[in-house]
């Protein structure tokens, strides 16, 4: 729901039974496909090291990060490409695009269980993966002439997905190349004159073509106010169950006080610092959106607005070459985040790096899908078309975690262990059974100190124990 007058509505129903996203974030930069790991975007976004943000282990910032020559980025491009400039990749990444399969690409994300796809159309280095008749003015032919944008929106849809764009709308670095080395840069980055009328136009035309189910906006919107309320209504006008995410703070022209010296820099610093959670970031609130979006980091319990964790399989949304295996998601810590974002009343939105060079999803990240393909084909019914139960969840008299999520009448309990559990949170009915998710009868008994349930051993990941006609238990 949001506030701009005329706008208020209620997020579809597809969207809140998803749970599970793919992001897809692939440019030019995942040619290169390096960035620093020894550090955390969290951390950087709360330091006040005037350059931190050369470091962000995020790998499509690859060509910010080659504005600081003293980086990591910088130091790795002189060793291994010379003075090659950035944008010679774009032609790298076209020739890739002959080794691409959409199709591939779409039967991997459905077999996760994911319900929608959101593709990464133009990032901030603005390259677009469409080839866009509104001409940029500044970089012929900084495109893609496959329009991979309408491939993937086919092959997705072909296997019942829906599909979502998102847009980089607050930079671009071929119309404003600021070097962003703090949070106050980035305002500072945010391209003025004809570029407001160019991001718009490009969006108009990304809805006339694609009819995308999400618009997923980065950074802030270069516009106005008035100037973005007609496009959210003409946008739910040609997708009436659309859905728009909660970075599309319109653009202020005091905003550019940051400019005018330490302390306002060190305000917006702050402010920045104050969104922090954990490893991640919350951005701002805008005057409208349909839905939040944390960045590496969850809510812990239910919100008033629906939102999604957004984050890589590693520390990078783009492919990284210099991630290693302590880098990525592990199998247990994967499983068990969807199960507990669900309970929260969020989804995950979990993205995907492909190489540039040959359009390929790495082994690393395909392992992931598979895992959550397998667990999925098992558990979904725990997982996709709930909501959260009353209690979010708790920690076992025997030490197990678990995560509540419920459908009519079923509770899903996600227990992060086997062997005897009692369930504090639930009291058994005449009426209450007990299952696992293949709906054959589990063990129970109604115990003094809740509900105590036989779980099987199922290896790394929560198990799903199905809990009908039950109740939430008095707090204790």
């Amino acid at each position: 729901m949001g506030t701009f007058s005329g706008l208020r509505r209620p997020v579809p129903a597809w969207w809140l039974d998803a749970k599970l996203g793919i992001f897809v974030h692939w440019t030019p930069a995942s040619v290169a496909g390096f960035a620093p790991t020894h550090v955390e975007i969290g951390d950087l976004l709360a330091s006040t090291d005037p350059t931190a943000l050369a470091e962000t282990p995020y790998t499509e910032w690859y060509e910010n990060s080659l504005r600081f020559p003293g980086s990591s980025v910088a130091a790795h491009h002189r060793d291994v490409w010379g003075d090659r400039p950035y944008r010679a990749f774009g032609e790298d990444f076209r020739q890739g695009l002959a080794s691409w399969d959409p199709d591939a690409w779409a039967r991997a994300f459905a077999a996760t269980g994911a319900r929608y796809v959101v593709l990464v159309a133009k990032h901030h280095d603005g390259f677009c993966l469409w080839p866009s008749d509104v001409g940029n003015p500044n970089v012929a032919g900084w495109h893609t002439g496959r329009d991979v944008v309408g491939e993937l929106a086919e092959a997705v849809r072909s296997q019942g997905l829906r599909f979502g764009l998102y847009y980089s709308g607050g930079l671009d670095w071929t119309f404003e190349d600021h070097p962003i080395g703090c949070v106050p840069d980035t305002v500072l980055a945010v391209p003025r004159g004809g570029y407001p009328a160019y991001a718009e136009a490009q969006v108009r035309e990304l809805v006339r073509r694609y009819r995308p189910s999400v618009l997923w906006n980065d950074i802030l919107w270069p516009g106005g106010r008035r100037d973005l309320a007609r496009l959210f209504a003409d946008y739910y006008a040609a997708v009436p169950d659309g859905v728009v995410n909660d970075r599309w703070l319109p653009f202020h022209p005091a905003m550019r006080a940051v400019a005018w010296g330490p302390a306002h820099r060190a305000v917006l610093r702050s402010s920045a610092t104050s969104s922090r959670r954990a490893d991640g970031l919350v951005p701002p609130t805008p005057p409208h959106f349909d839905v939040r979006t944390p960045e590496y980091t969850v809510f812990d319990e239910v919100q008033r607005r629906p939102w999604e964790c957004v984050r890589g399989i590693d520390r990078s949304f783009g492919f990284n070459r210099a991630s290693d295996p302590g880098h990525f998601l592990g199998r247990a810590d994967l499983l068990r985040s969807l199960g507990g974002i669900a309970a929260a009343g969020g989804n995950l939105l979990l993205n995907v790096g492909p190489r540039g060079e040959d359009a390929a999803i790495p082994d690393e990240q395909q392992q992931r899908l598979d895992w959550l393909a397998r667990w999925t084909e098992v558990h979904g019914d725990g997982l996709f078309a709930t909501r959260p139960w009353v209690r979010v969840g708790e920690r076992t008299t025997e030490g197990h975690e678990v995560r509540y999520t419920c459908r009519d009448r079923q509770v899903f309990a996600h227990v992060d262990g086997d062997g005897p559990t009692t369930l504090a949170s639930v009291s058994a009915t005449p009426t209450t059974a007990v299952t696992g998710p293949d709906g054959q009868p589990r063990p129970w008994s109604a115990a003094t100190g809740g509900l105590r349930v036989e779980v099987p051993p199922q290896g790394d990941g929560p198990t799903v124990v199905v809990l009908t006609d039950v109740t939430a238990a008095p707090v204790r």
